[in-house]
Formats: structure tokens, sequence, C-alpha cells
């Protein structure tokens, strides 16, 4: 586990990329992917501001080839604030994605019995629109399987939290609020909360419930990405991106 989080946070320094995990230390399973990516967060001496979820919608599970959903741990470091340039140096995914953020404002631990949907939303403080802009240490990041993309983080890079959603956010019904991408003001691509999961708040139960399995559940103050709700946006250095979530807000940021 030490040796593939060693390889993997030297290439995620230097912006650089590998094919695959050598067989000696590729893990197999998703404990093993999620063992080797605690130890990438130890290495890295970053605190873990919240966590993501990869591949909760078609789109973004053909995107990287896999069949369901994967947590991530995010990294401090790797948070900017909404407005300011994000660097796509290295990066070989060169997409953004909107994406529901919910603030825990109570922990869930691990246990035995599952979490529902109920049991996640009373746990959070607030909503926020949120942009993620993912990114891979392999080289072709569609070929190594769900065991290896967590190991990596499930392809955390970086990520930015928009303004808290006002209280009315519990009475509207995620599943079918719209969600427009912008690129240097022309749409770029448009979806809805249906396509997380079927509704971001599944989506956030499903980690909780990940979480309680192969970590040690979630944290009063974490923040959790959900996932992307409309296909990735291609983006290049130069391009700006806003992410209109209507009632909800928006969020914007640039790439160089």
């Amino acid at each position: 586990m030490r040796a593939a989080a060693e390889l993997l946070w030297s290439h995620w320094q230097r912006g650089s990329q590998i094919d695959g995990l050598p067989p000696a230390c590729r893990p197999s399973s998703r404990v093993e992917g999620y063992a080797i990516q605690e130890e990438v967060a130890r290495l890295s001496g970053h605190t873990v501001a919240g966590w993501k979820i990869a591949a909760t919608s078609v789109a973004g599970q053909k995107h990287i080839n896999v069949d369901g959903p994967l947590a991530g741990r995010l990294l401090s470091h790797t948070q900017k604030l909404p407005g300011t340039r994000v660097s796509l140096s290295g990066n070989v995914m060169n997409v953004a994605e909107a994406e529901f953020a919910f603030r825990m404002a109570r922990n869930l631990p691990r246990r035995s019995a599952p979490y529902d949907v109920n049991d996640v939303l009373s746990a959070v403080g607030a909503l926020h629109p949120a942009i993620e802009v993912p990114d891979s240490r392999y080289r072709e990041f569609a070929k190594v399987g769900a065991a290896q993309l967590i190991a990596d983080t499930a392809c955390a890079c970086w990520f930015l939290i928009g303004a808290q959603s006002d209280a009315s956010w519990r009475d509207t019904e995620l599943s079918q609020h719209r969600v427009t991408a912008y690129r240097n003001g022309q749409i770029a691509a448009e979806g809805r909360g249906a396509n997380v999961l079927g509704d971001p708040r599944v989506a956030l139960a499903w980690i909780a419930n990940e979480l309680s399995q192969f970590a040690d559940g979630l944290r009063a103050g974490d923040v959790v990405m959900t996932g992307t709700c409309l296909a990735p946006v291609a983006v290049a250095p130069g391009d700006r991106v806003r992410m209109d979530f209507g009632t909800l807000g928006a969020i914007e940021t640039a790439f160089e």
C-alpha cells in the first residue's frame, strides 16, 4: 500500500502520469483501493476537506469506464476560491463538472445498519453549488479499472465551492432541478439532479454507506461533492466556465 501511495503521490506532485500501478502493488479490490487512497492522503501532509463521488452519472461512468460510483478524498490544498483561476498544467482530463455539494453539520460514523436519505439529510448543514476539475495520475484512466481509480483518490484534483444556498433547498425537488453550464458565455451543457444517481440526496446516502464500510464515515465540516449532473465540459487554458444552478446559486472559474 505504501509503495503504491508513494508512486501516486509523487506523480501528483509532478503533474505526470503512469500507465498503471505495478502488479506488485496494484489493488485488486475496493478495500485495497481505499487503503492506498488513505495512505496517499497521509503522505500528502494535507488535511481532508471532504469527499467527492466520481461516476454518479452515466456520462461520468462512461468518461472513466466504470459501472458505478467511487468515493475519493478531497485534500485541502486543492480547493480554489470561486472566480479564481485554475491551472490545467499536466491535466489529462481537461473537463469541468457542475455538482451539488453538501456540507455536513454532524458526524455520520461507521455503523452496521445502512443510512437512508432521511438520516443523511438530517446531518447536513448547507447546500452549495460547486465545480470540480478532476484529473488522473494514469495516462489512460479509462483502462485501469475501479480499484486503481479509487487508489488515485477517484480522480480528485481541483474543486471550488460556491456560496451557501438559502434554506429553501430542502423544499426543492433536487432530482428535477436544472443546471446549465456556460463556457465563454455560450451554453456548453445542460443537466439536472436526476443525473446524479437519480437524486443528489441519494448520492449523499450512497457515500455515507460507502464510507461506513470502507473508511471512518462522514464528519461534521466535511464537504461532499456528489458528482457531475451534466456531461463533463471540455475546457482549455483561456476558457471561462459558469455553472448556473438557478435559484440555488451559481459559480464560475477560469483556466490557465
